[in-house]
């Protein structure tokens, strides 16, 4: 999708080597009209950290959720839990993690 007649490879990109800059400079990486930028932060674990909140707030406060280490689908568990770490933060919710050999755990610290 070529937009501002820039001279891209048909899905908004520019080639970097100075096409669709009017400068003529080369440059190090390529470019990408700003209309086409994804914003927020959607990545890749997103369903699985809806899901695990979804269960988490169901939950009483003294139970954990238990997501199983190989339903994570090849993901590693670090980065799950890096991405639910995030998304908690953002979300001001107070939760801690914990590992085994088969399962992840998440539960709702209690409040003082």
């Amino acid at each position: 999708m070529k937009k501002n007649g820039s001279n891209g490879n048909g899905n908004g990109r520019v080639n970097g080597n100075g096409n669709g800059h009017g400068h003529g400079e080369s440059f190090n990486f390529s470019s990408v009209l700003k209309i086409n930028v994804p914003m927020g932060r959607h990545g890749k674990h997103r369903g699985r950290v809806t899901k695990i909140l979804a269960d988490l707030e169901r939950t009483k406060a003294d139970t954990a959720v238990c997501i199983p280490l190989d339903g994570l689908d090849g993901e590693k568990m670090q980065n799950v839990r890096s991405a639910l770490n995030r998304v908690t933060r953002e979300k001001n919710m107070d939760v801690a993690t914990s590992t085994d050999d088969s399962y992840l755990y998440v539960w709702r610290k209690a409040s003082l």
